[in-house]
């Protein structure tokens, strides 16, 4: 990871003699103030090491604090002994000195970085490192340090300035961008040239070059990331400014007076959130939804802040989730609802290619007969109430004590949602209910739609970062789901192409973290080369949006003709059946292992919103679409214009062109149509063995990468 903190020592895998460095194995970068180590930054790490393991605490005097975090006890080896730090112990540490991780194993040495003029003047070919959750470490052969490369990479300060004045920022409403903000911006910048620099100098199969999108596709990146309003893409370190202006980061989403948070997740770093948000160390009401246990559960309590609650829905199945990456904000004014892709992880915020849904929604206006609910209302206060969260008191704004619970959020107008949720929850559901949740919920609202002629029979897309057990049978049942819906002359869609989009081997190793990207695409060999498989495979490709290198994490499933799309939706739910459900005893019950979540765009619900008044917790502007805003009364005419869903390549042409058309742009991040593996292309899987070094010379398994099948 850049950051504009100094980079004071580092730490180095040494032989179990301690008397030499391992080859191969990268340092972990010791940045100053607190640094978490755990089991996904070391080598050969298990289960005994925590996914915090320990904290070392740096200063710019170069005294090092170490403390014990995790589960287990750590041994300090140095000149005058070896001593054993058992859980929630300190010390201090000196450089030389050796950490085990484990009692006699993964031995770490201390190393003090040196400064800029003795890298100078020893002509030190180090690159500083990049780092995944404090993990991934970059190295440049035959290059300056990375603070020189940095400064060749720097703008003028004309060009500096424009840019500055240019990007986009998500931040507070009542905050001002900092000159650290600001400086972190540039760094940025000049890291992604030094990246694509390394890459292309240091792989076999160099990157294409990506292009702005308005030079390759006549359109403009960013207008096409905010014309959809609701969905956007996250941002990714390492990317030129370009393809991350429109895009959001985790300030932008969680801002301006929060009075109570409702935060659920897969997984959770308590740290990394409260120094990426900050602004949740002010909200009064914070409650995590997680499905953590034993020692995970147990950092999880120690590390949050007293004020939080935690909230663990009930897993009634075996090797079921919490998997459900979701945010309720309550405001004086109203709801932010967000659905999105990231683990509340640096890794996922910062590296990923990832997206979110959000929208608010105001108040019920009570006295003027807002009451009745909608779907989303139904859908949304059902999926609450199957977390059995008995709620909590909480303080609003001009409200006063409330009662935070499933049924509190039926207080909120969402007749404007331009979504519907698409959710499943862990269970046998039968009867009532059998529709109610997971790929039959997706059938049921697709079958009640209506789409244009051209896509009957078009190709879907199964984009996803995690791949369940799977069999034809099942492929069949959950394609049925998919391809339902029928033609404005009340034909079946039927069924298309199947296209599942998934990252090969060279995709992994080529991408901005390397191998250790693939730690997040945690899919076996036993599950991904199923023979019948192997006809749906589609390469991950991104240059228009800049994220051919940023590894997805992002899980969209779509129906498209050539760059329009009938539906798209974006959820938490890989390609299982966990996650999406199997019909059992004849199709009369739906089993469903985890809790997800997703939300379904579709353009009969933007086109029936056109003329609402659009709403916003934190701003006074508009989030709707552009398209969507200022229209003049046309006497009625509104009632016939057709939404339609394009991708940011879509192009218009004069046949399509039309006073009763409405084209919203989403900026889905990887290339339609897409295509198809080569014979040589092979689909990742996490537990092969690959040797072929990545651009940081790291081959595969560097280390067993804990971020299980349910990513």
């Amino acid at each position: 990871m850049l950051t504009s903190k100094a980079q004071l020592g580092r730490l180095q895998a040494v032989e179990d003699d301690g008397s030499t460095l391992k080859s191969g194995v990268l340092p972990i970068a010791l940045f100053e103030g607190p640094n978490s180590i755990g089991r996904d930054d070391l080598v050969s790490a298990n289960k005994q090491v925590s996914r915090k393991h320990v904290v070392l605490k740096t200063s710019s005097d170069c005294t090092f604090e170490l403390s014990v975090i995790g589960q287990n006890p750590v041994v300090i080896k140095s000149g005058s002994g070896k001593r054993k730090l058992l859980p929630n112990a300190r010390a201090l540490i000196s450089a030389g000195d050796i950490i085990e991780f484990l009692p006699g194993k993964m031995p770490y040495k201390l190393t003090l970085e040196p400064t800029e003029d003795e890298l100078v003047h020893h002509s030190s070919r180090d690159v500083q490192s990049r780092r995944s959750s404090q993990a991934a470490h970059c190295e440049e052969s035959g290059a300056r340090s990375l603070s020189l490369l940095l400064q060749e990479c720097k703008p003028s300060e004309t060009k500096k300035k424009r840019e500055l004045e240019t990007i986009i920022i998500d931040s507070d409403e009542d905050e001002q961008v900092s000159k650290k903000q600001k400086q972190q911006l540039i760094e940025d910048e000049a890291f992604a040239q030094a990246v694509q620099h390394i890459g292309t100098s240091s792989s076999s199969k160099s990157p294409r070059a990506a292009n702005k999108l308005d030079e390759a596709f006549g359109v403009d990146y960013e207008a096409g990331c905010r014309s959809s309003s609701t969905f956007r893409l996250m941002q990714v370190k390492g990317l030129p400014q370009w393809a991350n202006k429109g895009c959001v980061n985790i300030r932008g989403v969680i801002q301006g007076d929060v009075q109570v948070a409702l935060l659920s997740n897969y997984m959770v770093d308590i740290d990394w959130l409260l120094e990426a948000c900050p602004r949740l160390k002010t909200v009064p009401s914070v409650v995590i939804f997680h499905g953590e246990s034993g020692g995970s559960l147990e950092l999880l309590q120690a590390r949050k802040p007293n004020s939080w609650l935690l909230h663990k829905p009930p897993l009634r199945l075996s090797y079921g989730t919490h998997h459900t990456k979701a945010m309720f904000l309550l405001y004086p004014t109203g709801i932010r609802i967000v659905v999105h892709t990231a683990n509340l992880i640096y890794i996922d915020w910062n590296n990923k290619s990832q997206g979110l849904w959000t929208q608010d929604f105001p108040y019920k206006n009570v006295a003027a007969g807002e009451s009745k609910p909608s779907p989303f209302e139904n859908d949304l206060v059902e999926y609450l109430q199957a977390l059995e969260w008995t709620g909590c008191i909480a303080i609003i704004s001009g409200i006063g004590e409330v009662h935070v619970d499933a049924a509190f959020f039926r207080k909120f107008d969402y007749s404007s949602a331009m979504v519907r949720l698409v959710a499943s929850v862990p269970g046998y559901h039968l009867g009532r209910n059998l529709t109610k949740w997971g790929h039959l919920k997706l059938r049921t609202i697709l079958q009640e739609q209506h789409f244009e002629e051209h896509f009957k029979g078009s190709p879907c897309v199964y984009q996803f970062s995690s791949l369940g057990s799977l069999d034809e049978k099942w492929m069949g049942e959950f394609g049925s789901s998919i391809q339902a819906g029928s033609t404005f002359g009340n034909e079946q869609l039927g069924p298309g192409p199947v296209q599942i989009v998934w990252p090969t081997v060279e995709d992994i190793r080529n991408s901005l973290e390397g191998y250790a990207a693939g730690g997040a695409v945690p899919s076996p060999l036993k599950n991904v080369e199923r023979a019948f498989l192997s006809k749906y495979w589609y390469r991950w490709q991104a240059d228009h949006t800049g994220r051919s290198r940023a590894i997805p994490h992002i899980k969209t499933f779509l129906r498209y003709n050539d760059q329009r799309l009938a539906w798209f939706l974006l959820t938490s739910s890989n390609l299982s059946k966990a996650a999406w459900g199997v019909l059992q005893k004849n199709g009369s019950q739906l089993m469903i292992r985890s809790y997800e979540l997703g939300v379904l765009f579709l353009p009969s619900l933007v086109g029936n919103n056109s003329n609402v008044t659009p709403f916003s917790c934190t701003y006074s502007s508009s989030i709707l679409p552009r398209e969507l805003q200022n229209r003049e009364d046309d006497g009625g005419k509104r009632q016939l214009r057709h939404t339609k869903l394009v991708t940011l390549s879509w192009k218009s042409s004069n046949h399509e062109k039309s006073d009763m058309d409405i084209f919203v742009r989403l900026p889905i991040p990887y290339a339609l149509p897409p295509v198809k593996y080569d014979p040589k292309d092979i689909p990742w899987s996490w537990d092969r063995q690959y040797r072929e070094p990545d651009m940081f010379g790291e081959v595969w398994p560097r280390q067993v990468r804990r971020y299980t099948m349910q990513s």
